[in-house]
């Protein structure tokens, strides 16, 4: 039986995971679903995140629930400090030229709290140092994870995280994860890596980069690791679907979709239609005499089956006209706050539905939705019988 919080708008099945994707300064948006999370009584088990998702996901695990959203605020607050808003113009190609102009500010001067340029520059580095192979110092960043997170709750509390990563030299993909892992500032660090960007961050002999690099979406990771009935939310911070491109900008921005999208889509239905077949499995088994069921074969299919409940919700940041293919660097106060209330929206989106996720929760069905046209719905994905 689902259980509930005191006040929560939806009934909650054992294990809640809120899923975090990659995506620089759009991170925000995932800060406004988290936000609007809290506000509906929605407690989570459960945090995974890559690149500013692990960030993102540390400050939740790191912080009690009631001050974890503040935490997130003096983050975003604090690397938008430095970019003025942008015009409050209603003309998107101004706001295109102004959204490009502060991503170049960026790209020049760096983040506060987050990253600076390298001076010397990587060319005059010794070879083979962290500092040879990056244009930016992410000390920064590890000052303000240290201010911001408590690390005894992040590995000794109730939210578990896991943070992914993969290693340089053997192109190995791994996630950090606190129930086998202790996890500190340097596993956020190398989940956000982006070469040749950011530095690599040696952990225990190994260099790692973003584990974006690798998968952009920790998913699979969850779904395979838990063992219990659960319900995901997935916030997406590039879309998989988008229309044919008009322009050079427009292709840059339409390429960085496809390749950080990572397959999204494909995963999450890939995984909700498991269950459902595994479901149907287990109804074949179960009309098998006693004597059938005692063969060797039939044991090892019956260990292979997972009958849990999964409900996948997944959210999708779907960026206005205005941002371009540089929407990922651009951390200006005004779109920082435009990303966060796109988060809080679409939340509020998919609690116009909510009634169908709950409906499948309380049934213990395995279910993928996604908000289409401002509101949660099923998505299509076969029942497999």
């Amino acid at each position: 039986m689902p259980r509930r919080a005191a006040s929560a708008a939806l009934p909650l099945p054992d294990l809640v995971v809120l899923v975090l994707q990659g995506g620089g300064a759009l991170g925000a948006y995932q800060a406004g679903v988290y936000e609007a999370l809290i506000d509906l009584g929605i407690e989570l088990d459960w945090v995974a995140g890559i690149s500013i998702g692990a960030i993102n996901a540390a400050i939740i695990a790191g912080n009690p629930r009631d001050d974890a959203v503040g935490k997130m605020r003096e983050f975003w607050d604090g690397v938008s400090s430095a970019l003025p808003a942008l015009p409050s113009i209603d003309n998107d190609l101004v706001r295109e030229w102004t959204h490009l102009a502060a991503a170049g500010q960026v790209a020049t001067f760096g983040v506060p709290g987050f990253f600076t340029p390298r001076w010397p520059p990587p060319a005059l580095a010794e070879p083979q140092t962290p500092a040879a192979v990056s244009f930016y110092d992410t000390a920064p960043l590890a000052a303000t994870l240290d201010r911001l997170v408590d690390w005894d709750r992040v590995n000794d509390g109730k939210v578990r995280l896991s943070v992914g990563a993969v290693a340089v030299e053997t192109g190995n993909f791994r996630y950090f994860d606190t129930k086998s892992d202790r996890i500190d500032a340097r596993h956020i660090l190398a989940s956000g890596a982006l070469p040749p960007g950011l530095p690599p961050v040696e952990i225990d002999g190994t260099w790692y980069w973003d584990g974006g690099l690798v998968s952009n979406t920790p998913l699979e990771h969850v779904v395979l690791s838990a063992r219990e009935d659960m319900l995901v939310f997935q916030v997406d911070l590039f879309p998989a679907r988008g229309e044919r491109p008009h322009d050079l900008e427009e292709a840059w921005s339409r390429e960085k979709d496809i390749r950080y999208s990572s397959r999204t889509r494909r995963i999450s239905d890939g995984l909700v239609r498991r269950r459902k077949e595994h479901q149907l499995v287990q109804k074949m088994l179960d009309k098998l005499p006693d004597d059938a069921r005692d063969l060797p074969e039939v044991k090892a299919v019956e260990k292979m089956v997972d009958c849990r409940a999964l409900n996948v919700v997944q959210l999708i940041h779907e960026p206005p006209s205005w941002q371009t293919g540089a929407r990922d660097f651009e951390f200006s106060r005004s779109t920082m706050e435009a990303n966060w209330a796109l988060g809080r929206a679409a939340v509020e989106a998919a609690m116009k539905g909510g009634h169908l996720l709950a409906q499948s929760i309380a049934e213990g069905r395995s279910e993928s939705f996604a908000v289409q046209a401002d509101e949660l719905r099923p998505k299509a994905v076969p029942d497999a019988s």
